[in-house]
């Protein structure tokens, strides 16, 4: 990507008054982010249809300065943006209603892994969580599973920590910029992560790690995961405001159940009650729910499937590996199928045990 490119693109994150909708929907009639801030108000008026007054007030001069700044940034230390129109942005994330435009990302890792899981909790680890955590993570170590969680004090360093020790890809997502670590006292961790893993964020350097920073910071956690498993937590709390954006998105949650009087029991019995997350015990509990034992057999036998599959099969099955999940919709639509035989396809490749469907009529590869 050329200099100005990426700084126009980091720049379009912080125009007034524009999410990720009205971002969308520009970018489908300019073609750029680019365009937005070469072209003058009155072209882009008559390209877009948006109001004068929403295009004056972006403060595009005040947005490009930020962006250069952080572009500058990114450069001395090896931070990659990623737009949200972008290939290597994560497909997860995109499938959210509310996905931040831009995201940056500092580490080894993929960004678009085929298994994902986020691990949350109580900041106030118990003897028993501990032992749900070791015993989770000892369970998930062959699946070649990413590890998702918050970088916090409690469930989120020991996640991290243990996926480091059983050679776990794990990312963690912060509620500030890049150029410092919170809390301090796991930048080790932090580092040691680079390896096998990273950093990720929506938010710019120079940010702080205020409290309104963190449910933004939960919602891409539970977005770009595959399933989200709170360990321990209160009734209230950064794990329970994941586990219902979790929800929100269609992502399965699972919660590890406790004795009724304990404290930090009580967040994951109360999301158990009330049908919110799926009960589990143990990790073999996780994998078999999700359908991800045995996953190196099963990517064998899928690919032996794929040789018997037909030209429109095949159309559909390249769709769903490349995007992740999609609806039956969109299918149609990019694969250029009509309804009809579309919904017969799905059937077929259902029945064959290639593909999954999830409610809303969402489907995606069995891997």
């Amino acid at each position: 990507m050329n200099k100005s490119n990426e700084i126009y693109k980091i720049a379009f994150s912080k125009l007034h008054g524009i999410g990720p909708v009205r971002a969308a929907q520009i970018i489908s009639k300019i073609g750029s982010a680019e365009e937005l801030f070469t072209n003058s108000i009155k072209s882009i008026w008559q390209e877009t249809g948006f109001s004068k007054s929403i295009l004056k007030s972006m403060k595009k001069e005040e947005a490009i300065e930020l962006a250069e700044n952080q572009y500058n940034y990114n450069l001395k230390h090896n931070i990659n943006s990623h737009f949200f129109l972008d290939k290597d942005y994560p497909r997860r994330l995109k499938q959210c209603g509310d996905p931040p435009i831009v995201i940056y990302s500092k580490g080894k890792m993929e960004l678009n892994q085929n298994k994902v899981v986020s691990i949350v909790g109580t900041r106030n680890l118990t003897n028993y969580g501990s032992k749900i955590l070791h015993a989770l993570i000892d369970s998930l170590k062959n699946e070649q599973i990413q590890i998702i969680s918050g970088l916090a004090y409690g469930v989120d360093i020991l996640a991290h920590r243990l996926s480091l020790e059983h050679g776990l890809e794990t990312i963690g997502v912060l509620g500030h910029g890049l150029d410092r670590i919170y809390p301090f006292k796991h930048r080790s961790t932090a580092l040691e992560m680079m390896e096998n893993g990273g950093l990720v964020t929506e938010f710019m350097i120079d940010t702080n790690p205020d409290r309104e920073n963190f449910p933004m910071r939960n919602r891409i956690v539970a977005g770009m995961a595959d399933a989200t498993i709170v360990i321990e937590s209160k009734i209230k709390g950064g794990s329970i405001i994941t586990a219902e954006l979790a929800n929100d998105y269609s992502r399965d949650v699972f919660a590890f159940p406790g004795d009724v009087d304990r404290p930090f029991s009580e967040g994951c019995n109360d999301l158990i009650r009330k049908q919110k997350a799926h009960l589990i015990t143990n990790g073999n509990d996780f994998l078999t729910f999700m359908n991800w034992k045995d996953s190196k057999k099963k990517q064998i036998q899928q690919k032996q499937l794929f040789h018997d599959l037909n030209h429109e099969e095949e159309k559909i099955v390249t769709l769903l590996q490349d995007e992740g999940e999609l609806h039956a919709d969109v299918l149609c639509v990019k694969s250029g199928i009509t309804p009809s035989q579309i919904n017969v396809l799905l059937f077929n490749l259902e029945m064959a045990n290639v593909i999954q469907q999830f409610p809303g009529k969402r489907f995606k590869l069995i891997y």
